[in-house]
C-alpha cells in the first residue's frame, strides 16, 4: 500500500509539481505509516495485557494520533510554514488527506475484525 501511495505522489509531482504535492508529502506519508505501526503495536500490547480493555486502548490510540497530528501541524505553522503562501494549503491538504486515509484504514480493520473482540458467552447478533 505504501509503495502505491509513494508512486501516486511521484506521478502527481511529475505532472503538477509543487502546486499539487508539497515537498514534505513523502515525509508526511512516512510519519503516518510509522504512527500507525506504533499505535497498532501499543494497542496490541494493551489488549494482550487486558483483553477487556480493547475499546479504551483503541480510542486512546485515536486520541493520541489526533494530538500528535495537531502538534505536527502547529510546529509546521510555527516554524514558518504559514509564510509559504500556497505551500501551506498543499501541506495541510496532504497532511489531512493522509490523516483521514490512515484513520479510515484503522476503522476498517477494526470493523472487519469486530467479532473476535466480543465478550465470551454473549450470543451473536
Amino acid at each position: 500500500m505504501g509503495l502505491l501511495l509513494y508512486g501516486s505522489l511521484y506521478l502527481l509531482n511529475a505532472r503538477y509539481g509543487e502546486a499539487a504535492v508539497h515537498p514534505l508529502a513523502g515525509y508526511i506519508l512516512g510519519y503516518f505509516a510509522l504512527l500507525t505501526g506504533t499505535i497498532y503495536w501499543t494497542t496490541a500490547r494493551m489488549v494482550k495485557a487486558n483483553p477487556e480493555n480493547f475499546m479504551a486502548a483503541y480510542f486512546g490510540s485515536m486520541v493520541l494520533r489526533m494530538f500528535l497530528s495537531i502538534g505536527i501541524v502547529l510546529v509546521y505553522l510555527y516554524r514558518g510554514g504559514a509564510h509559504e503562501g500556497r505551500g501551506t494549503y498543499t501541506f495541510l491538504g496532504a497532511f489531512f488527506l493522509g490523516y483521514f486515509i490512515f484513520t479510515g484504514f484503522e476503522v476498517w480493520s477494526v470493523l472487519t475484525n469486530l467479532r473476535p473482540f466480543s465478550k465470551p458467552g454473549e450470543p451473536a447478533v
